[in-house]
């Protein structure tokens, strides 16, 4: 188990923990949570081995085998699938054994040692999991996200959100006892985040994770660790039990502080009645030191949480959009040369002016009017209507065009066809996924205010002077001189407030959020859903944040096969959604490798076809024909024989993981409603008995598959 005692933990002068002691034990899955600053990164420091405590005793066993995502941006030539397949440290020694072994046999192939040597590197490789590695590392890129055909991609060639889904899947590719996790949803799709969920819930180790998501935590979660005030406290339960149980302790400690502050002000009254009376000066000392004995409890200090509102909007359109016959992609040709200067002067135009470059732009033949041959459509023939003070929830699987959608609604991106007809005086506030779409890193915060008052018109307002603008930030934590900090300096949270800060001030009614809660704390998170809720124009919101898709919106898109369509149903519906989804692909993967390996089978020529049409059926030929039949039909029988006790035991494991499910299912139901003491514990000793069960079981399955795989391989050949 990991043990801390009384453990003191400083960064610069900074102290973080003072004396904070906790206990996390085997198997645990562990929330690590506090306020930004408050020490969960530095505490992973310490877990890691990159930094040591400054005082108190840290023990961790010695023989646990650690796992954590790599922050660093990758930097390789090497495909999808050997970079995630190098991250089994333990695989790729044991492979170097082997190859230093043959070489060494090479040189002295009359060693029996060295005989001896490869074969227990063999034996070391197989019970390491050589004989699956590589489909093991391409399902962990296909769960997050990945396509078939990128497996074998360099690594350069993707995106930094797509690299780091990879530096993921690369640390949970290493066997490990310990995982620790430092926001691992950042990059991920709600989809992905489904798989993501599912895989940790399998995961036999211990693992630490620090996450701002409440869903995901509730899902992958069994203890949360707080910190606050340099301590730690233990917290049994996912991040909704910690909760729960905090607000209880907060009231009783309130309550608690109340109490005995009534109790001081009765002594200290007494003591200044009666000190200086010679014959109460006993009872008033007395009283002096009980006031010093007195262990004062603290005040629940609720910290100023970061708060904002959207402003009224000047004016609600309705229709705010009306969508017609729409097609959204992108062009062959590149016309970020003709169009990026003039939008950024402008700012954020309105569709008159990005159609009339448009328009401007294939009249000189430099842009197709309509979809050419090399565009990339995305999502075509889309017919939706806005309304005011709709709250639209945008989902889709990964790749599916989400983000496209927003972009084109967002007049970053040109149409590619139809109409987009928007309701006078639309206004758009937009978030970007990335938040250096607009923001420039060499500005301050300040600048960037001032330019977007000059891109608005409202430069020479009031509400536009320095003063004003600089009071305007500061109500999203950028006090002083760090609203003349480069943006570029600042932390991913930092950027994310500063465009909500752009996003506020220019009082828009139609709000488009493509993923926002990126690198926002939860108190933040929580900040924005209030205040979408309190916003009283329209909302179109892209987000892998259940919380905060159930708290705002009340209707969702479906961005899915080319195409935009109403989703009727809930989360939970959409989850389902996603993993039928994931079972059709790869069942139409399948079908289309059995129809690629037929095709590739060597066909039978129309010369042998002809000869053996006129062949001559003479008694040694229906002879031989015979016996070439009897000998096919033992080979079936033998190969049945060798298949059946895999094929039963895959069976087996079938019929008892369900059974396992359904009784865990039952018992997840008994823990949600409140139990006595002695039942909870037994129910919980059982739930973890199922967990392991389960994982045991679908290892004997996937064994069972690989050993039918392998045998029906060798007869093929």
């Amino acid at each position: 188990m990991i043990s801390l005692n009384s453990i003191t933990l400083r960064r610069g002068a900074k102290v973080l923990l003072d004396g904070a002691s906790a206990t996390i034990h085997p198997g645990e899955k562990v929330a690590l949570v506090g306020r930004n600053g408050a020490g969960k990164s530095t505490l992973f420091a310490l877990f890691n081995g990159t930094l040591h405590e400054d005082g108190g005793d840290f023990a961790m066993p010695a023989s646990w085998r650690l796992a954590q995502v790599a922050q660093n941006m990758p930097e390789t030539t090497e495909t999808a699938t050997e970079f995630v397949l190098a991250g089994d440290t333990r695989l790729a020694e044991l492979q170097q054994q082997l190859s230093k072994a043959e070489q060494m046999a090479a040189e002295n192939p009359l060693d029996a040692d060295i005989g001896m040597a490869i074969a227990q590197a063999h034996s070391d490789l197989h019970d390491a999991g050589a004989h699956d590695a590589s489909p093991r590392a391409q399902a962990l890129i296909l769960g997050l996200g990945f396509k078939v055909h990128e497996l074998d991609r360099p690594v350069n060639s993707f995106s930094g959100g797509w690299r780091m889904r990879l530096q993921l899947a690369r640390a949970l590719m290493a066997p490990s006892d310990l995982l620790l996790l430092d926001e691992p949803t950042n990059h991920l799709d709600l989809d992905a985040l489904v798989w993501l969920e599912s895989w940790l819930a399998r995961y036999p180790g211990t693992m630490i994770v620090i996450s701002h998501d409440r869903e995901f935590l509730d899902a992958v979660t069994n203890v949360t660790l707080h910190i606050e005030h340099a301590r730690l406290t233990r917290y049994g339960g996912n991040y909704s039990t910690f909760e729960e149980l905090r607000a209880q302790q907060l009231s009783l400690q309130q309550a608690a502080f109340a109490k005995q502050q009534e109790k001081i002000a009765h002594l200290q009254k007494f003591i200044d009645r009666f000190k200086a009376k010679a014959t109460k000066a006993r009872q008033a000392q007395s009283r002096v030191k009980a006031l010093e004995r007195m262990e004062k409890i603290a005040p629940v200090l609720a910290d100023a949480e970061f708060q904002f509102e959207f402003k009224e909007p000047a004016n609600l359109p309705n229709p705010m959009l009306a969508i017609r016959d729409a097609a959204f992609g992108y062009r062959a040709a590149d016309v970020s040369a003709y169009d990026a200067a003039p939008l950024q002067e402008r700012g954020l135009p309105d569709y008159a002016t990005t159609q009339s470059l448009h328009a401007e732009l294939a009249a000189r033949g430099e842009l197709p009017p309509e979809p050419g041959p090399g565009d990339r459509v995305i999502v075509t023939g889309v017919s939706r209507t806005v309304l005011a003070g709709q709250r639209i929830g945008i989902l889709g699987a990964n790749g599916q065009g989400k983000s496209t959608v927003v972009k084109t609604i967002a007049r970053t991106m040109l149409p590619l066809g139809g109409t987009l007809t928007e309701g006078k005086g639309l206004t758009i506030g937009y978030f970007a996924q990335q938040e250096l779409d607009v923001l420039r890193p060499q500005d301050t915060p300040l600048e960037h205010m001032v330019r977007l008052a000059r891109e608005t018109g409202q430069a020479n307002t009031e509400a536009a002077r320095e003063q004003q603008l600089r009071n305007f930030l500061g109500t999203f934590s950028f006090p002083g001189e760090m609203v003349l900090q480069p943006v570029g300096q600042f932390s991913g949270g930092e950027k994310a407030r500063l465009v909500l800060a752009m996003i506020v001030w220019q009082r828009p009614n139609l709000l488009l959020l493509d993923e926002p809660t990126n690198h926002l704390d939860l108190a933040t998170r929580e900040a924005l859903a209030v205040a979408l809720n309190e916003f009283e124009g329209t909302v179109m919101l892209v987000s892998h944040d259940r919380a905060l898709l159930r708290s705002v919106c009340d209707e969702f898109w479906l961005v899915a096969r080319g195409g935009v369509a109403p989703f009727d149903g809930d989360l939970d519906d959409y989850q389902r959604y996603l993993l039928d989804e994931a079972k059709r692909l790869r069942e139409a993967a399948r079908e289309q490798a059995a129809a690629q390996a037929a095709s590739d089978a060597p066909a039978q020529s129309p010369e042998l076809s002809v000869a053996t049409e006129k062949a001559p059926e003479s008694a040694n030929t229906s002879a031989g024909g015979a016996e070439r039949r009897k000998q096919a039909a033992q080979r079936r029988q033998a190969l049945t024989a060798q298949l059946r006790p895999h094929r039963k035991a895959q069976t087996d494991a079938e019929v008892r993981m369900s059974s396992l499910q359904k009784e865990k299912d039952e018992l997840q139901e008994r823990l949600a409603s409140p139990l006595p003491p002695p039942e909870l514990a037994a129910a919980g000793r059982r739930l973890k008995f199922i967990d392991e069960e389960l994982a045991a079981t679908e290892e004997a399955w996937l064994a069972a598959g690989q050993a039918i795989e392998q045998i029906e391989a060798e007869a093929a050949e």
